[in-house]
């Protein structure tokens, strides 16, 4: 049976993260992780400074399910089922030490796979105190004298065969970043409720949401649900890559990048559970992750009460919402998926300036047959050759239905789904000579042939598509040529 539980899907990622769920439950500021390398000898402890276990309550939490997932729970509980302890522990290791420091003095219980396996009479042996020649590895508790130390030992499933001390550190950097998301809500703040330190240094929390930025185009207050207390959701669409400095653009895109980090991110007591997913919603049929919709994330808390209705699996890393809050959660994504988009395809530059409206090259026909796309001829520029066109007007007006029939929308679309951003638009990365050459002839163009004043001129180029991006040369316009 234990050797079947150890197949349960964790990683070290997110057994790590059970572990420090019952230091949190235990009242702990501090957690500290050591990853030793010692080749097949290697280890991992773990050691909190919550408030420790009796010699009983020891006894209870080395036990296959002590506790019923049914029975009511503190409000602030992050177990469920009683198995996260062993059960994440046994998936990397096969000897699993706890010590603790409570009423009853230093105690410590052990799990040994190896042990149970050439036992001959097939029992469930729990062995008292670390394994001879590891009760130095408990020390740091004693030291501490309070808390909580988890011991890894015989980490068959993280030290393979082949496996080096680099292998072993890029681990540790991939738990760092996992830590750093499933607890950021602990650890922000001047003065944070956790702290988590490996190898000795802290691990920085990651919010997903960029708080507080001031380039996100969408981000409305808390929606709470009209009927179920303690279930509120929070929208918001992220910077555009072009509104971000290449270091946020980095940190942003997450452990796993920014196409797979979109969607819900659900919480239970402000612990993670589920770091960017759809959970299956859609109209007509699930949405899937693509690029399109990868600046919308939702943060979405529920409380532990729920955790049957949302089917909460032993890891805590998969969650499924109960019927009756789908509708509520579809009409909250396709909003905030619709704003995505948009600010995705207009490369997190606004639509409006103002109270006025972008004045855009391109418009979308949307028709029986199918999505167009279509040259906007009121848009300034192209107006002001149809106007001036003359006998050109017939050809000028093939030439633009040409190219409206021939855009590379299959092109565009790969191209934009391999190099995971949209492809240069809008006189990006163009020296600003070369923008200011085309603006200086749209701009006497109107002032000479159409009768603008020079203020009015600029005014009308501000709210131009793609003028509108570059406001500074705009206002350096003269007003005398």
């Amino acid at each position: 049976m234990v050797e079947a539980l150890r197949g349960l899907g964790y990683n070290t990622q997110t057994a790590l993260s059970d572990i420090i769920d019952n230091s949190v439950a235990a009242g702990a500021s501090e957690v500290r992780i050591e990853f030793v390398w010692a080749q097949t000898e290697s280890r991992i402890t773990c050691l909190d400074n919550g408030a420790g276990m009796s010699a009983a309550g020891l006894d209870l939490a080395m036990r296959l399910g002590e506790r019923n997932p049914l029975e009511e729970r503190a409000t602030s509980d992050l177990g469920r089922f009683g198995l996260g302890l062993k059960t994440a522990s046994f998936s990397q290791c096969r000897r699993l030490t706890v010590a603790t420091i409570g009423v009853d003095g230093m105690q410590a219980l052990r799990w040994d796979l190896d042990y149970l396996a050439n036992s001959s009479d097939g029992g469930w042996h729990l062995l008292e105190g670390a394994h001879p020649g590891s009760e130095g590895y408990v020390e740091p508790l004693s030291d501490a004298g309070r808390g909580t130390l988890v011991l890894w030992e015989e980490l068959d499933r993280i030290v393979t065969p082949g496996s080096t001390v680099q292998d072993f550190l890029n681990l540790a950097d991939k738990v760092e970043q996992h830590l750093g998301m499933v607890f950021h809500r602990y650890l922000e703040g001047t003065r944070p409720r956790l702290r988590i330190l490996l190898n000795g240094q802290p691990v920085k929390p990651w919010d997903p949401f960029m708080t507080d930025h001031p380039g996100k185009p969408y981000n409305p207050p808390v929606f709470k649900h009209p009927t179920l207390k303690g279930i509120e959701a929070e929208c918001h669409v992220l910077p555009h890559k072009d509104m971000l400095s290449g270091e946020d653009f980095e940190v942003l895109g997450g452990p796993e990048g920014w196409t797979a980090q979109q969607g819900f991110y659900v919480y239970r007591n402000e612990r993670l559970l589920v770091a960017g997913s759809w959970l299956g919603l859609g109209t007509g049929r699930s949405w899937t992750k693509d690029e399109a919709h990868r600046l919308a994330r939702i943060r979405l808390d529920i409380p532990n009460s729920a955790d049957a209705d949302w089917k909460i699996d032993i890891r805590k890393s998969t969650a499924r919402p109960p019927v009756y809050l789908r509708d509520w959660l579809t009409r909250l994504a396709e909003a905030t998926r619709g704003r995505a988009r948009r600010a995705f395809a207009h490369r997190g530059r606004p639509t409006l300036l103002g109270n006025k409206q972008v004045a855009e090259a391109w418009k979308v026909e949307r028709l029986a047959s199918g999505i167009r796309y279509r040259i906007d001829s009121d848009h300034p520029a192209i107006r002001d050759v149809l106007d001036d066109a003359g006998g050109l007007l017939p050809q000028i007006r093939a030439m633009l239905r040409v190219i409206e029939e021939t855009v590379p929308v299959q092109r565009i679309w790969i191209d934009t789904a391999e190099n995971r951003d949209t492809p240069c638009t809008g006189f990006e990365k163009t020296p600003s000579s070369e923008v200011n050459e085309v603006l200086m002839v749209m701009y006497r163009s109107m002032i000479e042939k159409k009768g603008y004043s020079a203020s009015s001129a600029r005014e009308q180029l501000r709210t131009t598509e793609p003028f509108h991006a570059f406001p500074s040369l705009v206002d350096a316009l003269p007003d005398n040529f």
